[in-house]
């Protein structure tokens, strides 16, 4: 089935098939039952071609996470820690024991990413990224948030005739940079984040439709689709 999101000035569509939505208070129990207050987030993952996605993925992170309802621990701080300490490679600490950040930077969850894909076809005027998103526990090093979706971003620009759309099109695509791409994918990515202690809506969601584990999407500013 195809359903049409309507965010600020983001158009979305969403490709989904499958079983019925859970609850968020089912999907992500656990976010519900330790109900974390600080968060951390460590440098994405980068498994893509595109070497400053990294770093600038990293950057848009916090603030739909401090939207949320949470206390992010300042990037640019942890950062500093975190190379300081060699452990800017996120990658050696998915799969261990993360206790002794809590020990560091009094975090209850950490925030891994990885990105898997990210990839601009001037031709086709999109770029198409494939985004892992993970929440931890500290305390139990077990996942408490997990989704993943491959997006596509729409560049494309309708200048009246076929050749014109298609030559701006393409310079459109290719200096479109990270940030919009990271900011598009995080807003419909993280819509369904359980919202924590400084959130209004703090232990109220649980009764709302979490999103598909894994997903596919097209996102674009502008355009009809």
């Amino acid at each position: 089935m195809k359903k049409i999101f309507f965010l600020s000035t983001i158009i979305f569509i969403i490709v989904s098939c499958g079983p019925p939505l859970e609850l968020r208070s089912v999907a992500y129990k656990g976010m519900y039952e330790e109900k974390p207050l600080s968060v951390l987030i460590m440098p994405p993952i980068n498994r893509s071609t595109a070497v400053d996605a990294k770093e600038y993925f990293h950057s848009t992170l916090n603030v739909p996470i401090a939207n949320a309802g949470y206390y992010v621990i300042p990037p640019f701080l942890s950062m500093e820690i975190l190379k300081k300490e060699s452990a800017y490679d996120s990658e050696l600490f998915l799969d261990i024991p993360l206790k002794k950040f809590e020990e560091v930077f009094g975090a209850d969850v950490i925030v891994f990413t990885i990105i898997h894909k990210w990839d601009k076809n001037k031709l086709l005027a999109t770029v198409k990224v494939d985004v892992e998103y993970i929440i931890k526990s500290v305390k139990t090093n077990q996942i408490l948030y997990t989704r993943r979706g491959q997006i596509t971003y729409d560049a494309s620009v309708d200048a009246g005739n076929a050749l014109a759309s298609l030559i701006i099109s393409a310079i459109n695509t290719a200096v479109t940079d990270y940030v919009p791409v990271a900011r598009a994918c995080n807003a419909f990515t993280l819509f369904d984040l359980p919202r924590g202690n400084y959130s209004p809506l703090h232990m109220k969601d649980g009764a709302e439709k979490a999103g598909r584990k894994t997903f596919k999407a097209t996102v674009g500013s502008v355009g009809y689709y």
